[in-house]
């Protein structure tokens, strides 16, 4: 299957780097980067993949088409390779907020799939949601989990449901961020050199997710089993839940999928 990456960017390396990685055949894939640089970096990372200076140039007879540019230019660099496009041809888009609608006028008479990843597809780690167009089957569904299962987990959900998963998991890794970030200046607040604190909150956070991964428990029981009664946690616990952290988190996310709703429109 021939699929043709539209944007070189962080997000489409990684996509990239992904299927080689699990399996794809890099001669079936192409590049579509405008940036000269980028091109080049692109080119010495993946040296079997073609790496074409245009949409047209690399969507030339692809079968599966994966929007990867900037929101704004989505429309435009799918509209410039629909002539050489195979017929029928599978359009995946990770463009944020370009709707389906938007797509299929854009593409008519072919399938579209829309997707919100996150950035832990960089690191091959990412969630991603897809939501069906009107004429995508479930051959279509399959392959774009495929594609976007090479750098993470995905998930089906109705577009409806798309700005909810942007707010959550799409701007969720800054969340998390601060949290370090935020802790780390708290070890550094109780006496701990400022590379030690940050050492041992980035494994704290690794080994956590691990636990959050590989247990199958809830995030309230794992909590639960290191909270003793009286202890040193619970008074940390304590502290955070009243000031308001949940909540925090909570009006977080409404905001965020709020923003994205907005964003959305025409």
């Amino acid at each position: 299957m021939h699929l043709a990456l539209l944007g070189g960017g962080r997000m489409g390396e990684a996509l990239a780097v992904g299927l080689v990685e699990g399996g794809w055949e890099p001669e079936s894939l192409a590049i579509a980067e405008v940036d000269a640089d980028r091109r080049h970096a692109l080119e010495a990372r993946l040296p079997d993949v073609r790496v074409a200076p245009s949409p047209a140039w690399a969507a030339a007879d692809a079968e599966v088409v994966v929007v990867a540019v900037k929101p704004g230019d989505a429309v435009g660099a799918l509209e410039s390779c629909l002539e050489v496009l195979a017929d029928g041809a599978l359009v995946l888009s990770i463009a944020a907020g370009v709707t389906i609608a938007a797509l299929e006028a854009a593409a008519p008479g072919h399938p579209v799939v829309r997707a919100m990843p996150n950035t832990g597809a960089l690191v091959g780690r990412g969630a991603a949601a897809i939501a069906a167009g009107t004429l995508a089957t479930e051959l279509d569904l399959e392959a774009c989990e495929r594609i976007l299962g090479g750098v993470g987990t995905v998930v089906r959900v109705p577009e409806t449901q798309l700005d909810a998963v942007t707010g959550l998991s799409g701007s969720g890794p800054a969340y998390l961020f601060l949290v370090a970030e935020a802790m780390v200046e708290a070890g550094v607040l109780v006496g701990l050199p400022r590379d030690t604190s940050d050492q041992l909150v980035r494994q704290t956070l690794l080994g956590t997710a691990a636990l959050l991964d590989d247990d199958g428990a809830t995030p309230e029981s794992l909590r639960a089993a290191v909270t003793s009664p009286g202890g040193t946690t619970a008074a940390g616990l304590a502290v955070l839940e009243a000031h308001g952290v949940r909540a925090a988190f909570l009006e977080a996310v409404v905001a965020a999928t709020r923003r994205a709703t907005e964003l959305g429109r025409p």
